[in-house]
């Protein structure tokens, strides 16, 4: 039996430190944050229903970001939007007064932007941050319809988004712990976001069109 109690120690004495490494690191200041999110996208192109049957759709994206300090970061962020519906045949439309279609249209987006946060975070253990921030955007858009050629282009414009940030870490301290020293990461967030965009091009009638939108995303975030 004493062995047994001793054996227990020794076990514990053992495991404390590398628990106690792990907490005292976690509690520096990371560099580095690592983004997915997902949600929908609502294009602010009006007739975007009447072609792909709904008013939204959705939007994927990740980004890689470098923090100057716990509140200010920068960084690029890549992003994929799709959709598909029906493509128009506008000049017999005109003749006939009603909708002809012309078979299928598949249409996406590729956003790629580079932007600053500024994160409302004064400490590792504060459990919810708020942020906001915005940079450029070059906006990627590919269209092609059934029996038709395929129309590639891009436009440059910015985004603006805001969000919260919702600490992990206190939900099983054991299980984060175990996570930076398997991976390195410091903390893990879930958060939500809305992100506007706004990239005008202009088409063949001269007609400027916003290919951006309104994006409500959620996701997670790691601190490493």
């Amino acid at each position: 039996m004493r062995i047994l109690k001793k054996l227990t120690c020794i076990f514990i004495l053992t495991l404390l430190p590398a628990v106690t490494h792990a907490a005292d690191r976690r509690s520096e200041r990371s560099h580095w944050s690592l983004e997915v999110k997902g949600g929908l996208f609502y294009p602010a192109i009006d007739s975007w229903q009447a072609y792909y049957g709904d008013r939204k759709t959705g939007h994927y994206a990740a980004s890689l970001a470098y923090k100057i300090f716990r509140q200010l970061e920068v960084g690029i962020e890549g992003g994929y939007i799709r959709d598909s519906g029906q493509g128009l045949a506008p000049i017999h439309t005109a003749n006939a007064g009603s909708p002809v279609y012309a078979g299928t249209v598949t249409y996406e987006l590729f956003p790629l932007s580079a932007f600053f946060l500024v994160r409302g975070a004064f400490s590792g253990r504060q459990w919810l941050v708020p942020y906001i921030g915005g940079g450029w955007t070059r906006m990627y858009y590919q269209e092609k319809i059934e029996n038709q050629p395929r129309a590639r282009g891009y436009a440059d414009g910015y985004h603006g988004k805001a969000g919260l940030q919702f600490l992990l870490d206190g939900i099983d301290q054991s299980a984060a712990n175990n996570f930076y020293l398997e991976s390195g990461v410091m903390h893990t967030y879930f958060f939500i976001e809305v992100q506007r965009t706004r990239a005008m091009i202009e088409t063949a009638t001269m007609e400027s069109v916003n290919l951006g939108g309104t994006s409500y995303l959620a996701g997670f975030l790691l601190e490493f």
